[in-house]
């Protein structure tokens, strides 16, 4: 095994294999130079490993839903659905195994929008959604679901700016870039790599006809 280096990075869709992450597409990707790995390192107690699925689900086991052109920086961390046992509306927090059925919430699907940039070491809380395009700061603990194309910084994450003017982020969102085909979205690449929306908006428009 080649030693690891941080110029290379983890594909996920190549090395998931928790039926519970879902990976749209082929490109996104864990930088892994630092730990042992996306699912062993990055997603924290989702069902579905090698160990917990011998065990029957509590409840609906909440899943990691992974967007296309995702880019997952060094040490971040997704806390996903195993952990719901810790009860604050009952007396004790302690997860008695007597009463585990009952202690279990689930938070429902954590989902990373496509082309959305995870900072180092940030922490995803259960059941956030990161929208499209949004950029989740280094070090930052998210507890609410983020806008598509906005920047989101601190603890608790509050935004910190829009990546661009409403208008504009709407006009993005209507293009649907990210379900485009693998050809099509190589075809208007060098658009993206730029910050022209009307030379995309023709780029597309141009495809489709």
């Amino acid at each position: 095994m080649s030693e690891k280096h941080w110029s290379k990075t983890e594909l996920l869709h190549q090395t998931v294999t928790n039926p519970n992450i879902i990976v749209k597409g082929t490109h996104s990707y864990y930088s892994d130079c630092w730990d042992s790995g996306f699912e062993r390192s990055v997603v924290r107690y989702l069902h579905g490993d090698a160990v917990s699925q011998q065990w029957p689900p509590l409840g609906p086991i909440d899943q990691l839903l992974i967007g296309d052109y995702v880019c997952i920086a060094a040490e971040a961390v997704i806390l996903m659905g195993g952990n719901h046992t810790h009860r604050i509306d009952w007396l004790s927090l302690y997860p008695f195994m007597a009463s585990i059925q009952a202690a279990y919430q689930p938070k429902g699907d954590t989902r990373l929008g496509d082309g959305c940039w995870i900072g180092m070491r940030a922490m995803l809380m259960p059941g956030v959604t990161i929208g499209e395009g949004a950029v989740v700061a280094a070090g930052s603990i998210v507890t609410a679901d983020v806008e598509p194309y906005v920047i989101v910084g601190g603890n608790p994450a509050r935004p910190i700016k829009r990546r661009f003017a409403p208008e504009t982020t709407a006009r993005l969102l209507a293009l649907r870039i990210y379900d485009l085909s693998a050809e099509d979205f190589a075809r208007v690449q060098p658009w993206l790599a730029d910050n022209d929306i009307a030379a995309l908006e023709r780029a597309i428009n141009d495809i489709k006809r």
